[in-house]
């Protein structure tokens, strides 16, 4: 986007127009200058990762009145691409651009944001690289791949000062956002304990076998920061996740993530203090499931609070009822939490309300989305133009991310640690040689 553009908009989100376009105008292209005219604000946007979560953002982006543009389509296997073209075709009026290689799309100074739906050790490398081009951006979960991509999230963000929302989706729904403030004005009392759970019945993963890339898959930009390996098959399609360290965060970072910030975000806690875990691979033991697919997880927090995890992968035994959700105790009752609303229980257990969501989105199938990631993406942009403030933004986002990555570090070392509760670190040696990762040369993230 032009500078004269980038100007309008900052003057539009502050309620400051009025002559603010002045003569600038003229200096535009035809195409900035039509998508201005009687537009206002219209923001070009890209979309980075074709898999199965970016049909989450199109509501929100073929929605008339979010005033966006669907710019370019992006992603490192041609087929998805073809895809996802294909699948838009009906929903918008342009047809985005088709991009194997985002940095190119980060060099178009008409793009204003991206959405990043990446495998995981792409999240905030890619977040970064946009950050420092002027883009805002939405990043899904994880939002790091390591506690240190955590830190230097922020700091970016700080620096550039861009709009970054972690696509922890849950943070806008509307229900949610009812009981945790009630919760907060204590109407379980003072809640000292949450437990976040996760049920799933994943099957065997093939194990790896060296062979050729699929045709169409850019195996080079797959890998992008990740150190350099021979393909395998099946890893591109989703089942990088379980293939060891390289790519994925295991199922902390997939879908833990969710229930953990619904926790954390209720107890009002920060950092805990003590860190403890029991993990295994107790499913398929010859598949090609390289981490744990169950794990118990205790945070201790200041102030006598706990958050427990229970995640089951591979095991749909439904001991709580749902496949996923948080359960909140207080003082004077409890609180059931999921994506379908809430369930206010008092001490003796009895239902005293029960708000039920219409909402469409995912729950443990593949993919997701629904009016949860709508309202999410939403009011991503209504914070671009000035209008709200952010639901998730990406400093309160990586710190419930760091949970994730706490419960990775003592399943890898197969020890409890402690944190220093004012700015994360963790008081083991051992821990701490977890704290980053490898990078392919030249794919750093520098320091901001």
């Amino acid at each position: 986007m032009s500078t004269n553009r980038r100007e309008f908009i900052k003057k539009t989100a502050i309620g400051t127009l009025g002559a603010s376009l002045g003569p600038s105008i003229h200096a535009m292209s035809a195409k900035s200058y039509s998508r201005i005219l009687g537009a206002n604000d219209r923001l070009q946007v890209a979309i980075q990762g074709l898999g199965r979560r970016y049909g989450a953002f199109l509501p929100a982006i073929a929605a008339t009145e979010n005033n966006i543009d669907l710019s370019y389509l992006c992603d490192v296997m041609r087929s998805q691409r073809e895809k996802a073209a294909a699948n838009v075709a009906s929903l918008l009026p342009n047809q985005p651009v088709l991009e194997n290689d985002i940095r190119k799309i980060l060099d178009d100074p008409e793009i204003d944001a991206i959405f990043m739906a990446t495998p995981d050790h792409w999240h905030a490398p890619g977040a970064c690289m946009a950050m420092e081009a002027g883009k805002h951006v939405y990043l899904e979960k994880p939002c790091s791949h390591n506690p240190k991509e955590g830190e230097l999230l922020v700091d970016y963000q700080k620096k550039y000062n861009k709009v970054v929302q972690m696509g922890n989706q849950q943070r806008s729904a509307p229900e949610s956002r009812e009981i945790i403030h009630e919760i907060h004005n204590g109407i379980i009392g003072e809640a000292y304990k949450a437990i976040a759970f996760y049920v799933n019945s994943r099957g065997r993963v093939p194990n790896q076998v060296l062979q050729a890339p699929p045709e169409g898959l850019d195996w080079e930009l797959f890998q992008g920061p990740a150190p350099r390996r021979a393909y395998t098959a099946e890893t591109w399609d989703y089942n990088w996740h379980w293939y060891g360290w390289d790519y994925g965060t295991a199922e902390m970072g997939n879908n833990a993530t969710h229930e953990l910030d619904i926790a954390r975000w209720a107890l009002q806690v920060k950092y805990p203090k003590r860190v403890e875990v029991v993990s295994g691979k107790y499913h398929y033991k010859d598949d090609g499931w390289e981490m744990y697919d169950t794990m118990d997880a205790t945070f201790r927090f200041a102030g006598n609070k706990t958050i427990q995890w229970d995640g089951q992968s591979r095991n749909g035994y439904d001991k709580y009822g749902a496949g996923r959700g948080t359960i909140v105790f207080g003082s004077e009752g409890s609180v059931y939490i999921d994506r379908n609303g809430y369930k206010l229980f008092n001490l003796k257990g009895e239902l005293l309300k029960e708000q039920q969501s219409n909402s469409t989105e995912g729950g443990i199938a593949l993919g997701g989305g629904g009016d949860m990631s709508t309202l999410h993406a939403i009011n991503f942009f209504d914070a671009i133009r000035g209008k709200a403030a952010l639901t998730s933004p990406i400093d309160e986002g990586a710190i419930s991310q760091m949970l994730t990555h706490y419960a990775n570090i003592a399943s890898r070392i197969d020890r409890p640690f402690d944190v220093d509760e004012k700015d994360g670190r963790i008081w083991n040696r051992k821990a701490m040689k977890l704290w980053s990762r490898k990078y392919e040369p030249g794919w750093e993230i520098k320091p901001a």
